[in-house]
C-alpha cells in the first residue's frame, strides 16, 4: 500500500544525517610525478557518493581544510558503513608520461570511529597501501563528525515525491540479504545479537556476515552503550581505598556454626566427587558439554549457550472498585510451592481509596510435573488487619505459554471472588487487572520480576554496568613568578617552593623549584599525572607552598574546572597558559602545560590480565573483531556462607563477569548450595589477547540497608584468555571456584560455564590484530614509568569503585577490587616462589638439550650418536641446508604437540601458584596489613627471612657480574699474562682458519666434541680453566 502525504496533512518533523569529513592536510607523501614532487588531491568515498578535493601544485605536505559531506541513507547501522578515503596524484601537472593518476595511499574508516559534531578531533591517520606491490608513505590529517539536520517543509515532500520512483529499501535489503544468504550457503535464521543478549529472528534487514569458512549465523553487532546512571541524593560511604588492605573476608571470620558446616560440607563434596585423571585431581577444570538438561524444551530457545528456564509470570496492575476501601492493601500469589507477597499498593493523586496500583511482576519457578492439577491463588488483604478482601483461582494447566519474540501478553479484568467459608459481614466485590502466562528467563519482564523474599530485592536483579570512561590528565608544572617569599631568611639559605596539585583523593607535590636569581622566578618543568572520570565535573586544584620552615606557608592557590582543560589523542604541542594564584590581593602567577590524554589506556587491571586496550578517544577505536558469547549456567557444592539457625547454613549467591568496559552481574539465587543461573551475555571483543573474568559472591547487602553496607563476601573466580578459545567453538566446562585464606587453599565449590568467541581463525582483522602494538601509540612515543602506571591503575581502581558504588543496585567496592585485582602488587612469598618456578620451567627445555647432548657426548645409546655423527656431516657439507632443517624441526614440533593442546579453557593452577603446599607462616604474612599489625617479634623473624632470601639473589646477580666481568677481561688487560695468551691463541686459530678449508675445520670440531669417554679426560677443559681464572671487580667491593 502506497501512502502519501496530502498538502492538509503535517507528519512530524524528518530528519537527515550527514556526516562530515574536514581533510585538513597530509605530511611526507611520495613523489610520483617524475619531478621529485607530487600534486595530491583526495577522493572519499562514503555510502555509494564519491567526492573529491582540489589539487594542490607540487606539494609533499599539502594543507587543503576542505569539508566535504555525505548524507548517511541509514543511520541505525551507520556503525558498519566504510568510508575509504584515498590520495592521488593529478597527471595534468605533471611531465604527461602516465596515463592515470598516480596512487599515494588510502585510509579505510568504519563507522565506530566517527564522532558526533562538537567531540571530533583531527586525527593523522598513516596511508595504507592497495596491494603488495605498492610503495606508500606519509600521513593525513582528518577531522570527520557527523550531524542531524532537520528537513524543511517543500524538501520533505519533494522527497516523498521522489519516493515512489526509487525502489523500497526494504527490497533492497531483502534482495542483498538474499544474495549474501546464497553466497554463504547458509540456511540457519539469522541471530541478532545485542549487548547481553542473543536470540533469533525469522528475518533480518541489515546483516553483517561473518568471513568466508564454515555455515555459521549472520551476526549483527549492536554498539555499546553506557547505562543510565542513577544518581542518589547521598552517596554510600566507601572505605579509603589507599589506605590499608581490606582484611581478609569473612571466611575464616564466621559464627564456629557456619566454620564448622563448611568443613562438614566440604568432607561430603569431597566424597561425593569422582576420580580425575588430571594432575590436578579435584582443582582441574573439566568438561561437561556431554551433560544434557533435564526436561528439555520442544521450542527453540533464543539463549543457545544455557539451559531454558521456565518460570510463571504473573503481573499485577491495579485493583478498582474494591470493597472495602483501604489505605494499604497488598496482594498475596501463592502456588503449591511457592509464596510471595506483593509491595505496598500507591494511589494515584485525588483518586479514590478504593483503587490501588501496584504495577508488579512476579517470576515463580515452574516445572510441567508439578503443575498437573496444581492452582494458582492470588488475593488481596489488608495489610493492617489482615482482613480478606477478595481473590481468584487459576489451574496451571490453563495458563497460556509465551515466547520471548511475542509482544507483552495484555492483562485482563477479573471479578474479585470471596471464600467458600467467608463469614464476613461486608460483601467482596471490586475487579483486579492482571496477566498470567508461563516464559522463560529471555522473557522482557524477567529482570524486573520478583523472584525472591529478600528484605531488599532490588540487590538481587540482574544488571549491565559500564564502567566511567577515564582520561590521563597531565599536568606540566613549568614556571611560578611574582611569590610573595617569607622574608628575614637566614643568610645562603634558598627558599624551597614547592608546588602541590590536588585532584579529588589524588594528590601530588613536585620536587624543589630551582631559583632564577635574576628573575626571581621558580623553575620545575616537571610533569604530573592523574586519573580523571568522565562526567568531568571536578576541579584541579594547585597549592604553592613555601617549605622552608618546618610548618609549610601557603604563598596562592589556582582551581581550575577540567571542562576547561584541553584534550588531545596524539602528542602534538599543547600551549602553556600562565594563571595568576589567589589568596590575597596579588600573589604571583604561575606557569602550566594542562591538557586532558585520549591517546592512552588507563589501566584498571593488572597488565598481564587485562580485558581491554582500546585508548580513552573513541576517534582512535579499531572495528571490533569478533563476539564473546558467555552463558553463566550455575555452580554446584557450594559451602554455606552464613548460618540460618542452630546446625543449618545457606548461601545466597550471585556472579559478577567483567571484560572490557561492561560488568554483568546475574540474579541471586537465595538459600542454595546448587545454584541455577542460566544467564547468557555478550561482548564485543577488539583484541583477542584479552581475558575475561567471572567471579561468585555471597549476597549480604539484600538483608540490610545503605546505611549498614554489609560487604559480600568472596567465594571464587576465574580467568578465561579469549585468545586460546577456538573459533565458533562452544566450551561448556566446570571450573573448582579456589580460595586462598590464612588456613591454606579452601574449594568453594564449583562453577559451570559456556564459553564462544564468534570469529574465524583465519580472518584477516584478526590475523592483524597480532601484528599491531599491543598498547595504543601514545604509550610508546611517551611510555609511563612502572612505579607511576602502578599509582595510576591504583587511582583508576578506586574511580570505578566509587562509578559502580553510585549504581542501583550497587555494586560493592570489595567485589570492584577482587575483580580488578587491586593487591596483586603486593609483596608475597607465595608469589615469589611461583615466579621463580615460573622462570625455571621457561629454561628447563634448554637443561633438557643440554643433558641430551650430554647423553649423545657419553654415547649411551651408540646408534644415536652414531645417525647424530652422519647429521652433523650432511649439515656441515650442505650449510645451505641449516636454516631451512631448522625451520622444518620446529613445525614437527608443532604438529606433534597439536595432539596434547588443551581441550578446555584454563582455570587457577594452584601447582603454578604455589598455593597448594604453602606455609601457614608466609599465607599469614601474605594477607598482614601494610603497615604490619604482627607483633614486633613475628615482624623481626619474617625480616631475617627476607633477609636471608635477599642474600641469596645478591649471590646470583654477582656471579652473574663476575662472569660478564671475565669475559671483558680477556683484552682489558687487567691481567697482562691472560690477554698475551688469549691474543695468542687468537692468532692461531686465525691462521689455521685462513689455511685449513672451514668444512674441515668444523668436522675436526663436532668429532673432537662428541669423542668417545675413553678419549676424554673427566677433569675439566683447559679452557674452561682459563676462563674462571681470568679477574673480575668483585675484589675491589668494599
Amino acid at each position: 500500500m502506497n501512502m502519501a502525504t496530502t498538502p492538509f496533512q503535517q507528519g512530524p518533523p524528518q530528519t537527515v544525517r550527514r556526516l562530515a569529513v574536514e581533510v585538513v592536510d597530509a605530511r611526507n607523501l611520495l613523489p610520483k610525478d617524475g619531478q621529485g614532487s607530487s600534486s595530491p588531491y583526495v577522493v572519499a568515498d562514503f555510502d555509494g557518493q564519491r567526492k573529491r578535493t582540489t589539487t594542490r601544485f607540487k606539494e609533499l605536505n599539502p594543507v587543503w581544510n576542505e569539508l566535504l559531506e555525505f548524507i548517511v541513507s541509514d543511520p541505525d547501522n551507520m556503525e558498519f558503513e566504510e568510508l575509504e578515503v584515498e590520495v592521488y596524484n593529478d597527471k595534468k601537472f605533471g611531465n604527461g608520461s602516465g596515463r592515470k593518476n598516480h596512487f599515494l595511499g588510502r585510509v579505510k574508516l568504519y563507522g565506530t570511529q566517527f564522532s558526533g559534531r562538537g567531540e571530533e578531533a583531527l586525527v593523522y591517520y598513516t596511508l595504507e597501501k592497495k596491494s603488495v606491490f605498492s610503495w606508500i608513505r606519509g600521513e593525513i590529517g582528518l577531522k570527520i563528525y557527523y550531524y542531524d539536520e532537520l528537513l524543511q517543509q517543500d524538501e520533505q515532500q519533494q522527497q516523498q515525491q521522489d519516493q515512489p520512483s526509487q525502489p523500497p529499501p526494504e527490497e533492497e535489503r531483502h534482495g542483498g540479504g538474499a544474495e549474501q544468504e546464497r553466497n554463504n550457503h547458509s540456511h540457519r535464521h539469522p541471530m541478532m545479537v545485542e549487548e547481553g543478549r542473543v536470540f533469533q529472528v525469522e528475518q533480518m534487514e541489515h546483516c553483517v556476515p561473518l568471513p568466508d569458512g564454515p555455515p555459521s549465523p549472520r551476526v549483527v553487532v549492536m554498539e555499546e552503550s553506557p547505562s543510565p546512571v542513577v544518581r542518589v541524593q547521598q552517596d554510600p560511604p566507601l572505605p579509603e581505598m589507599y589506605a590499608q588492605p581490606e582484611p581478609e573476608m569473612q571466611y575464616h571470620h564466621h559464627h564456629p556454626e557456619v566454620r564448622k558446616m563448611q568443613t562438614m560440607r566440604n568432607d561430603r563434596v569431597k566424597i561425593m566427587k569422582r576420580p580425575n585423571g588430571n594432575g590436578n585431581g579435584d582443582y582441574a577444570p573439566k568438561d561437561i558439554s556431554g551433560k544434557k538438561p533435564n526436561g528439555e524444551s520442544e521450542r527453540i530457545h533464543p539463549y543457545d549457550l544455557v539451559e531454558p528456564m521456565q518460570y510463571l509470570f504473573v503481573r499485577i496492575v491495579k485493583v478498582r472498585g474494591l470493597n472495602p476501601p483501604t489505605e494499604s492493601p497488598f496482594v498475596k500469589v501463592r502456588t503449591s510451592s511457592h509464596y510471595v507477597r506483593s509491595k505496598p499498593a500507591s494511589f494515584r493523586p485525588n483518586e479514590p481509596n478504593d483503587s490501588p496500583e501496584w504495577n508488579q511482576v512476579f517470576a515463580l519457578g515452574y516445572s510441567k510435573t508439578d503443575a498437573t492439577g496444581a492452582t494458582l491463588e492470588i488475593s488481596v488483604w489488608d495489610s493492617p488487619t489482615e482482613q480478606f478482601l477478595g481473590g481468584v483461582c487459576f489451574d496451571l494447566s490453563d495458563v497460556p505459554i509465551r515466547d520471548s519474540p511475542d509482544s507483552p501478553l495484555a492483562p485482563q479484568w477479573y471479578r474479585l471472588e470471596g471464600g467458600a467459608a467467608e463469614q464476613n459481614a461486608v460483601r467482596v466485590s471490586g475487579d483486579i487487572q492482571l496477566s498470567v502466562w508461563i516464559g522463560t528467563q529471555s522473557d522482557d519482564a524477567f529482570p524486573e520480576a520478583w523472584s525472591s523474599d529478600a528484605p531488599y530485592v532490588a540487590h538481587t536483579r540482574s544488571k549491565v554496568y559500564q564502567s566511567p570512561k577515564l582520561w590521563y590528565l597531565r599536568v606540566t608544572v613549568m614556571e611560578a613568578q611574582d611569590l610573595n617569599l617569607t622574608p628575614n631568611l637566614p643568610p645562603l639559605t634558598a627558599p624551597e617552593i614547592r608546588v602541590k596539585v590536588q585532584l579529588g583523593f589524588q594528590s601530588q607535590r613536585t620536587r624543589r623549584g630551582s631559583m632564577n636569581h635574576h628573575s626571581m622566578s621558580f623553575h620545575w618543568h616537571e610533569d604530573l599525572l592523574f586519573v580523571a572520570g568522565e562526567p568531568l565535573e571536578d576541579s584541579m586544584v594547585l597549592l604553592v607552598e613555601d617549605r622552608t620552615t618546618k610548618e609549610a606557608a601557603l604563598l596562592g592557590h589556582v582551581v581550575i574546572p577540567l571542562t576547561s582543560i584541553e584534550q588531545r589523542i596524539d602528542d602534538r604541542h599543547v600551549p602553556a597558559k600562565w594563571f595568576p594564584l589567589e589568596g590575597g590581593s596579588y600573589c604571583g602567577r604561575v606557569h602550566l602545560r594542562l591538557c586532558l590524554e585520549g591517546g592512552y589506556h588507563v589501566l584498571d587491571e593488572a597488565a598481564h590480565v587485562c580485558s581491554d586496550f582500546r585508548p580513552t578517544a573513541k576517534s582512535l577505536w579499531k572495528p571490533p573483531v569478533g563476539i564473546l558469547e558467555l552463558g553463566i549456567l550455575g555452580a554446584r557444592g557450594l559451602l554455606p556462607m552464613k548460618s540460618k539457625g542452630p546446625g543449618k547454613g545457606s548461601t545466597d549467591s550471585y556472579c559478577v563477569a567483567k571484560y572490557g568496559k561492561k560488568w554483568v552481574r546475574t540474579r541471586t539465587v537465595t538459600d542454595s548450595f546448587d545454584p541455577r543461573w542460566n544467564e547468557q551475555y555478550t561482548w564485543q571483543v577488539y583484541d583477542p589477547c584479552t581475558v575475561l573474568t567471572v567471579g561468585v559472591f555471597d549476597n549480604w547487602r539484600m538483608f540490610a540497608d545503605v546505611a549498614e553496607e554489609k560487604p559480600d563476601c568472596r567465594i571464587g573466580k576465574i580467568r578465561i584468555r579469549v585468545s586460546t578459545l577456538e573459533s565458533n567453538k562452544i566450551y561448556t566446562s566446570s571450573y573448582p571456584l579456589l580460595v586462598l585464606t590464612r588456613n591454606g587453599l579452601k574449594k568453594m565449590g564449583e562453577i559451570e560455564l559456556a564459553v564462544r568467541f564468534a570469529c574465524h581463525g583465519f580472518f584477516p582483522d584478526t590475523c592483524a590484530v597480532y601484528q599491531q602494538p599491543l598498547l595504543p601509540k601514545m604509550h610508546y612515543i611517551r611510555p609511563l614509568g612502572v612505579a607511576q602506571q602502578e599509582a595510576l591503575r591504583g587511582a583508576a581502581t578506586k574511580m570505578v569503585a566509587q562509578w559502580l558504588a553510585r549504581s542501583e543496585p550497587p555494586m560493592g567496592h570489595e567485589v570492584v577490587r577482587y575483580m580488578l585485582d587491586a593487591d596483586s602488587h603486593a609483596w608475597s612469598m607465595r608469589k615469589s616462589k611461583a615466579n621463580w618456578f615460573r622462570i625455571v620451567a621457561v629454561l628447563a627445555w634448554a637443561v633438557g638439550l643440554a643433558k641430551w647432548l650430554d647423553d649423545i657426548r657419553r654415547w649411551k645409546n651408540p646408534v644415536t650418536t652414531v645417525l647424530l655423527h652422519i647429521l652433523y656431516l650432511v649439515l656441515v657439507w650442505y650449510p645451505d641446508l641449516i636454516v631451512p632443517t631448522g625451520f622444518l624441526y620446529v613445525v614437527l614440533i608443532g604438529i606433534w604437540y597439536y595432539r596434547f593442546r588443551p581441550k578446555i579453557p584454563a582455570g587457577m593452577d594452584t601447582r603454578l601458584s604455589q598455593a597448594e603446599a604453602v606455609d601457614p607462616d608466609e599465607l599469614d604474612e601474605e594477607f598482614d596489613t601494610m603497615p604490619s599489625s604482627k607483633p614486633p617479634d613475628l615482624v623481626r623473624v619474617r625480616y631475617d627471612r627476607l633477609r636471608m632470601l635477599a642474600a641469596r639473589v645478591q649471590t646470583v646477580l654477582g656471579d652473574f657480574a663476575t662472569q660478564g666481568e671475565r669475559v671483558q677481561a680477556l683484552v682489558s688487560w687487567r691481567d697482562p699474562r691472560a690477554t698475551k695468551l688469549f691474543i695468542g691463541v687468537c692468532l692461531v686459530i686465525a691462521v689455521i682458519l685462513y689455511s685449513v678449508p672451514p668444512k674441515m675445520v668444523a668436522v675436526a670440531l663436532g668429532f673432537y666434541y662428541l669423542r668417545h669417554p675413553m678419549f676424554r679426560n673427566p677433569m675439566p677443559p683447559a679452557s674452561l680453566n682459563f676462563f674462571r681464572r681470568l679477574p673480575s671487580l668483585s675484589d675491589r667491593l668494599m
